[in-house]
């Protein structure tokens, strides 16, 4: 069991580091884009869009290795002073009746919002946007993917710590579970 929590957070860790340069990458076109405007009398909607795509790409996709590292707005009124175990416990019940359903439902909603936008191909309002908004939109379901399996991952370890493991009670003695 620990293998697979393990692998789930090799993915989720590799792709939100990936996708963390994304917010270099719009704060240097978003700059581009300003100066080109204001200063050049330049615009483009094509640069305009990308910075909106990008943005959308980071959250979307950085979701689950924000779960993993524990960055996620968390009411903590009893949670922080908790023993491990108890910590183990709110991960575990959190997990399973309210994370992976939430994402089963944002599947199950979403899959035909994604399908009719992948049977046109739909692009952008704009004649000289990125006609690429179906696969913009494709990123909700991998985000519910990414998000459901971080659910697995805490179940898994939630588990491992309820049931005495060390590693993992010592990971959320430290705030790092």
């Amino acid at each position: 069991m620990r293998a697979i929590a393990g692998t789930i957070d090799w993915i989720n860790v590799t792709i939100g580091k990936a996708v963390a340069w994304l917010s270099l990458a719009i704060v240097l076109l978003q700059l581009l884009v300003v100066l080109g405007r204001y200063v050049f009398g330049i615009g483009s909607i094509q640069a305009q869009e990308s910075v909106t795509y990008m943005h959308g790409l980071l959250f979307m996709l950085a979701a689950a290795y924000t779960l993993k590292a524990d960055g996620h707005v968390r009411i903590d009124i009893f949670y922080r002073g908790a023993q491990p175990r108890t910590k183990a416990a709110v991960n575990l019940v959190g997990s399973l009746f309210f994370l992976i359903p939430m994402c089963a439902v944002i599947l199950l909603v979403s899959w035909s919002y994604v399908a009719r936008s992948w049977a046109v191909f739909e692009g952008s309002r704009e004649t000289s946007g990125l006609q690429a908004v179906f696969l913009l939109k494709t990123v909700i379901l991998v985000f519910a993917v990414q998000l459901a399996l971080q659910g697995v991952s805490t179940v898994i370890r939630s588990l491992l710590a309820i049931g005495g493991d060390e590693a993992e009670l010592a990971a959320l003695r430290h705030g790092t579970g």
